[in-house]
C-alpha cells in the first residue's frame, strides 16, 4: 500500500467540487469526501505555495469540509509540521458523512500520521493547483 495522501474530484457545479479524499499509511487507508468551493482550493493552493518555505518550524492547518451532523458529506483536517528541516509530519483527522444506525446517527472516523519531505511537497502543490483550476481531477501528496 503507497502511503499518500490524495484528493479525487468526484463530481462538480457551479458552487462547489466534491472531493474523495483518500490518507494511507503502511497498515491502514480511509477514504471520506468532502464539498469544498473552488475558491477556497486555489486559496488552500496560494497558502501552501508559501507555507513550503517555511521549512525551519512552519505549521499549516488544513480544513475542508466541516465535522458535525449538521453539515453535509464529511470533513477533513491536516496539520503539516516541519519539525526538523528535510521532514515533514502530517497529522489528519477525516470524519464520513453521518448516516443512522442502530438509535441515532454515526460517521466513521479516522485519525492518521505519516510523513513526508519538502521535495514531495513542491511536486504535490502544481498538482493541486491544477486540481483546483479544474485542469485536473486528482492530486496526490506522495508520502515516505
Amino acid at each position: 500500500m503507497q502511503k499518500r495522501i490524495s484528493f479525487t474530484k468526484i463530481w462538480s457545479d457551479d458552487d462547489l467540487i466534491e472531493l474523495r479524499v483518500l490518507v494511507s499509511d503502511e497498515n491502514s487507508l480511509f477514504s471520506n469526501t468532502v464539498y469544498v468551493s473552488e475558491a477556497v482550493l486555489q486559496s488552500l493552493a496560494e497558502e501552501l505555495s508559501v507555507f513550503r518555505n517555511h521549512i525551519h518550524g512552519g505549521i499549516k492547518d488544513i480544513r475542508i469540509g466541516e465535522f458535525g451532523p449538521e453539515y453535509a458529506n464529511g470533513a477533513f483536517h491536516a496539520r503539516l509540521h516541519f519539525r526538523d528541516p528535510g521532514k515533514l509530519f502530517i497529522s489528519t483527522y477525516q470524519q464520513s458523512e453521518f448516516s443512522s444506525f442502530s438509535i441515532g446517527e454515526v460517521a466513521s472516523e479516522a485519525r492518521m500520521y505519516v510523513a513526508s519531505e519538502p521535495v514531495l511537497l513542491d511536486n504535490f502543490i502544481p498538482e493541486f493547483k491544477r486540481l483546483a483550476s479544474g485542469l485536473n481531477d486528482e492530486a496526490i501528496l506522495v508520502c515516505l
